[in-house]
Formats: structure tokens, sequence, C-alpha cells
């Protein structure tokens, strides 16, 4: 394509499962059909990823859909815009707790997620010291988690100190005893759950709405610069996404999960069945319906960091920003 503005490009991501569009239309060359050569950078946590994203030294990123209308409000220290055309994923997240945590508390999985907050908010009432960590202050984590403890006890959800790290650290963490459960997107729950350290005791979807989860998101400057660039992305990343979501053999895309060192455990068709299938099932679900971003999700994060962050805003100031993260690639 001569139209574009530039053809050497950066994309950070976090090693998460649903980054995995990203990885595809690289692994299937779908970007350099388009004219684009692009280069995978994989970053050591969203800080990371965010600062240099808005400083220029990502050109695009796989990112948490509540970094964007915290960067319009200041929230993330930078303010550098940031905006997407592209959702990459909805809350498909899970809150693990450790397995000892679990078995004292008599927590199972035959309990709702109200019932395993009850029984976390009892112990945290009682004096017990429970860590719980999510990935990113601006995250839907960090919001189902606070709903989940609600569920229970709304005051204990507003007061608990909440741990942040990156989730490729979670499992260790949690194995070393630094937390005792957390927020995250898989891989990590299933890593957990497979040695043995952690169980799932709720899924996002039982706690909050199907919002948007990860987007692509650039500056709004860069977007203004390169406008061809821009929609050449996103079309090469909706093309993976909807191969991955009507693939039959998932081999390939296991093996590059594997190389790109997301997936860290043994999982098959004859080993760990139902979990091989289940993460088969939530990368063809990331994005069901459509990848355009939609308003409604930005409003609700929004109040979200309202309700748990103290900030205020009028009704307009919540659909400027709102309308504001979205960008339209609409010719």
């Amino acid at each position: 394509m001569t139209d574009l503005e530039k053809t050497q490009i950066q994309i950070g991501y976090i090693p998460l499962l649903d980054c995995v569009a990203i990885l595809w239309a690289k692994q299937r060359g779908f970007f350099a059909e388009l004219g684009l050569e692009v280069t995978l950078v994989k970053e050591a946590s969203w800080a990371s990823l965010r600062d240099r994203l808005a400083f220029g030294f990502l050109d695009a990123a796989h990112c948490l859909s509540a970094m964007l209308p915290a960067a319009a409000l200041g929230e993330d220290q930078l303010g550098i815009p940031l905006q997407t055309a592209l959702v990459l994923s909805h809350n498909r997240a899970f809150i693990s707790l450790s397995q000892k945590l679990c078995f004292d508390l008599h927590i199972s999985a035959q309990d709702t997620a109200q019932q395993s907050a009850e029984k976390i908010v009892s112990a945290i009432q009682a004096q017990q010291s429970i860590q719980l960590a999510h990935v990113f202050k601006q995250s839907i984590h960090h919001y189902c988690l606070r709903e989940w403890l609600a569920l229970a006890n709304a005051e204990v959800a507003q007061k608990i100190k909440l741990t942040t790290l990156p989730p490729p650290y979670m499992v260790e963490a949690l194995s070393n005893h630094v937390i005792d459960g957390f927020c995250v997107g898989e891989p990590w729950n299933t890593q957990g759950e497979l040695l043995g350290i952690s169980q799932v005791v709720a899924s996002s979807q039982d706690v909050i709405p199907k919002v948007a989860d990860k987007v692509l998101a650039v500056t709004a400057d860069w977007a203004a610069q390169h406008p061809h660039t821009h929609r050449a992305l996103v079309a090469a990343i909706e093309k993976a996404q909807q191969e991955l979501q009507t693939l039959e053999d998932y081999t390939e895309v296991w093996k590059m999960l594997i190389d790109f060192n997301i997936v860290q455990f043994q999982c098959s068709d004859s080993i760990h069945v139902k979990k091989f299938h289940s993460i088969q099932s939530i990368i063809r679900n990331f994005v069901i319906e459509s990848s355009v971003p939609k308003l409604a999700d930005f409003h609700w994060l929004i109040q979200q960091m309202l309700k748990w962050d103290h900030i205020s805003l009028n009704q307009q100031n919540i659909d400027q920003i709102s309308q504001n993260c979205i960008l339209s690639l609409q010719k």
C-alpha cells in the first residue's frame, strides 16, 4: 500500500491470551499483506507499556481499556490522550485464591461469586490478613475485585488495600505467599490451577457487565498523523480475529502461544483436556459480536473510577471523555 504514512511498526503487548489476535496477524502475514513490517515488543508491566506508548517508543499497543479514560483524566500522571478503534477482548478475567485459603475458609467450586466473597469478607472482618492483587489500578480487574467484595460488604470493598502486580508474576507471587489471591486474565488462572497453587472462585462475567477489557490503543497524535497506517493495522488484526473465531485446528495457535511463552504448561486434547478446550473457547469468544468500541463501555469504566477512585465528574464530562477514547475509522 503506497499511501501508508509509516511501514515499520512497533506493537507492545503483555503476555496474556487476549494479545493472540495481534500475534496471529504477525504469524499469518496479515500485516505484511498490507505493507506493514511489524515488530512485536513484550513489555514487563502495564505501566511500562503505557509509558512507552505515550512517549512514542511504541506505535500501538495491547492496552487495558481503562487506561484510555485514565489518560484523559490525567489519572496516569501523564495526560497524553489515548484512543482505540478496536476491541481485543471483552471481560474474560477470573478471580483465583490460593488452594490453602480456599480449604481453610471452606470455599468450594460450587460456591457462587457472592458466597465466596462472603467467606473472604468474614475472614477479613475477623482480622485475618488476606492480600489480593490486580494487574493495574485502572483496569476491569481492579474493579472486578472490588465489586466482588462489595457483593458481601461495600465498606470492606472500599477500604481494602489491594496489591498491583504484572499478570505473569501473579502465580509466582501466590506460590511465594506474597499474595493470597488475584484477578487476572488467562492463561495465568489456569497455570495456577494446574500447578496446584490456586483455585478459580469467580468469573468476571459473574460480577461485572460485559465490557471491553483490552483494546488496540494508539496516542491521539499518532492516529492523526498516521490514519492509513492505523487503518491497515486494525484491518490486519480484525482479519486475525475473524480467522481465530472459525479456525478448527488450533495446533499452530497453541504452538505460537508456547513459543511466545504465554502458555507455560502442558495442555492438549489428551492432557488436561477440559482446560485445553476451555482456553480455545475463550480465544474464539474474546470478541463475539463486534470489535468496534462502545461508548457504554467507557461510561461504565469512568463510573467505576468515580466509585472506587473518588473522582468527581458531571455527566457531560463523562460523555465527552468516553467519546474521545473512541476513534472511528469510517471513511
